[in-house]
C-alpha cells in the first residue's frame, strides 16, 4: 500500500450504516475505512477469477469418509491428472471414519475453478466448498 491515501464520501441510508457497523464490529474490525477496503478487495478479487486467463489462488475443502468404495484412489487421480495447479495438500483424520483434506491450488482461473469444482462434486464428498483468493500480485 501506498503512503498516500484518497478520502471519499459516502452516502449511506441510516439504517444500512447501522447494520454494517454493527457488522464490522463483531467483525473486530476498529474502523470503517478497512472494513471497506476490504469489500474493495474483495470485488477484485471476484473480477480476477471473472477472467478465465487470470492467475489465481484457492483452496478446496473436501470432507468424505474414506472408507467409500474407491473415492481416495479416485481423489488420488484427479490430483495427478492436474498436479500443475495443486502447490500443497493436507489431509487430516478427524475421527475413524471421516477425512478433512484441503488443497492449494494455483493458476489459470478457469482451470482452476474446474478442478475446484470436479473435486467437490466428486461422488461420496460429504462437504466441499472451493474458496476464490489472490496471488496478491498487483493488490493493494
Amino acid at each position: 500500500m501506498s503512503d498516500q491515501v484518497v478520502r471519499f464520501s459516502v452516502s449511506l441510508d441510516p439504517m444500512l450504516l447501522e447494520q454494517f457497523d454493527g457488522r464490522i464490529r463483531a467483525q473486530g474490525y476498529t474502523n470503517r475505512s478497512e472494513a471497506i477496503r476490504d469489500l474493495i478487495r474483495e470485488s477484485l478479487i471476484q473480477q480476477e477469477w471473472d477472467d478465465a486467463a487470470a492467475t489465481v489462488a484457492g483452496t478446496v475443502s473436501l470432507v468424505y469418509d474414506h472408507h467409500e468404495l474407491e473415492l481416495p484412489r479416485r481423489l488420488t487421480e484427479i490430483q495427478h491428472d492436474h498436479h500443475d495447479l495443486i502447490i500443497s495438500t493436507v489431509h487430516v483424520h478427524l475421527d475413524h471414519h471421516n477425512c478433512l483434506e484441503v488443497l492449494v491450488l494455483k493458476g489459470e482461473a478457469a482451470r482452476v475453478r474446474m478442478l475446484g469444482e470436479h473435486l467437490v462434486s466428486t461422488r461420496g464428498i460429504k462437504h466441499g466448498k472451493l474458496t476464490f483468493t489472490t496471488t496478491g500480485a498487483g493488490l493493494q
